[in-house]
């Protein structure tokens, strides 16, 4: 398992955060329990099984809900 932080675009609501934090807890290959949202910075905390799944599918995902991510790195 890998540790990633994905930044995202400033975003109008707590609710929106939830709702991506819910798709990404839904990808195969994501460690569910790992998922933290954070509204105030608009940062995504994750672990992922990098066999499985990889950033720009989880950046895909993102995106297609309507968000932008601005950087992702793995911590």
């Amino acid at each position: 398992m890998k540790s990633a932080k994905i930044h995202l675009e400033t975003l109008g609501c707590p609710l929106c955060m939830q709702k991506i934090e819910a798709a990404v807890k839904k990808l195969d290959g994501i460690d569910k329990e790992s998922v933290e949202a954070i509204y105030h910075t608009s940062i995504i905390k994750l672990k992922f099984d990098e066999c499985k799944i990889s950033l720009g599918d989880i950046e895909g995902t993102i995106n297609s809900m309507g968000f932008e991510v601005n950087k992702m790195q793995i911590t």
